[in-house]
């Protein structure tokens, strides 16, 4: 058994896996196993077991690494056993028992809220749910300012859409009450209020850092300061 933790990175809405290949190229050239799986973005507490699941399949300590609503699905899923730490990027830091639509109405909205896009897609019983992306022509000011313009092009007609539902599902754990926490705030955030993140990591006595003029895409547009916190927290719970 390896006794170097394993980054498991779980990414967020409008994304995908694909996002973290800054961040991973960083880790591995350092020596850090890396596992980037997909999220399936269909629910909290759906999305967190299957995280879990994973990371219970690692072999040895496992790093839960989480953007966005990821930080939402590694804080439920985090309680698995053998998960030593949390990282958060750009993230939502829930309490137990508290959901999404709580937590960042503590806050003013950001630009994000009035720019969603409205899809639907088919669930069990003939029955339909909503899902939502980002209008194309907003995405790159709110998702990725600082990202090169033909980049967020491709980003903005390849994002994974966000079942609604998950905004209103509350969280039925909350790891980093009993695991160690580390956070980074994206300063020019137009995704998440920077506010929202900032408040989250504090509750949790998360480790903290904030890049100033980064986007809610920071692990595309400053990889290496991303991989570099996520290290932090690898070499704490070795």
């Amino acid at each position: 058994m390896t006794t170097t933790p394993t980054a498991l990175l779980v990414h967020g809405a409008f994304a995908d896996a694909g996002s973290w290949a800054g961040v991973v190229a960083e880790l591995q050239n350092h020596g850090i196993p890396v596992i980037a799986p997909p999220n399936p973005l269909r629910g909290l507490a759906s999305d967190a077991t299957y995280i879990a699941s994973l990371a219970a399949q690692i072999d040895g300590p496992v790093v839960l690494v989480g953007h966005s609503y990821g930080g939402a699905v590694i804080t439920v899923a985090g309680a698995a056993e053998n998960v030593v730490g949390l990282v958060y990027i750009a993230a939502y830091v829930p309490e137990e028992g508290e959901s999404l639509g709580e937590l960042q109405g503590r806050f003013p909205l950001s630009p994000l809220v009035s720019n969603l896009k409205e899809w639907t897609y088919p669930v069990e019983g003939g029955q339909t749910a909503v899902e939502v992306t980002i209008q194309a022509e907003a995405f790159p000011g709110i998702f990725a300012a600082d990202v090169p313009a033909p980049v967020t092009k491709a980003l903005a007609v390849s994002q994974r859409p966000l079942s609604t539902s998950v905004f209103d599902e509350t969280a039925a754990a909350a790891a980093w009450q009993t695991k160690p926490s580390w956070a980074l705030v994206a300063g020019a955030d137009e995704a998440i209020n920077p506010e929202v993140e900032r408040f989250g990591a504090k509750r949790a006595g998360a480790t903290t850092v904030e890049l100033e003029g980064a986007s809610h895409a920071v692990a595309v547009s400053r990889p290496k300061e991303v991989a570099d916190l996520i290290r932090d927290a690898v070499r704490a719970t070795s």
